[in-house]
């Protein structure tokens, strides 16, 4: 299923990154709140029903975001590569992990508190706003790429669907 997940990133639009989705300021804002975190290939950044009190935003390396399927496998729906976020369940409560996610390389992040940078948004309303639709168009995107590769999979090959 790894060698597939190209196919849902080039098929796709490409994803908003931090980099060009949030001004300068609200960047800044944001990175005085970050703390380094490497992950290895394989290890688990979190799993789908988890709590959703952290988030992270790329900086090197490839991570697999998937859906628990029966049987105790994982079937990758979307990635996140350098300068996308991994994890917006944190935002929307009940703040449980509606993903889960994989490092596939190693993988060098950002990690923020969630409850943190749920303060910040309330007290600055326009960063607030800013970072809610950065976290928005993800969303979107992620929605996107899960309704390709669940086509890709289920439908049948020909069918116009």
């Amino acid at each position: 299923m790894r060698s597939s997940v190209s196919s849902v990133r080039s098929s796709a639009q490409t994803p908003p990154r931090i980099t060009t989705a949030l001004a300068p300021e609200y960047r800044g804002l944001l990175m005085k709140y970050a703390q380094r975190r490497d992950f290895e290939p394989g290890e688990r950044l979190f799993t789908e029903g988890g709590a959703a009190d952290r988030f992270w935003i790329v900086r090197t390396g490839t991570v697999l975001l998937d859906a628990e399927v029966p049987g105790g496998t994982h079937a990758v729906v979307d990635r996140a590569d350098a300068g996308e976020p991994v994890g917006c369940s944190w935002l929307f409560a009940p703040y449980r992990w509606q993903l889960g996610a994989e490092a596939m390389t190693p993988v060098r992040a950002d990690e923020f508190d969630a409850a943190t940078v749920r303060m910040l948004m309330d007290a600055d309303p326009a960063f607030g706003s800013a970072l809610g639709h950065f976290v928005g168009r993800v969303l979107a995107h992620r929605l996107r790429s899960a309704r390709i590769r669940l086509l890709d999979r289920y439908a049948p090959h020909g069918s116009g669907l």
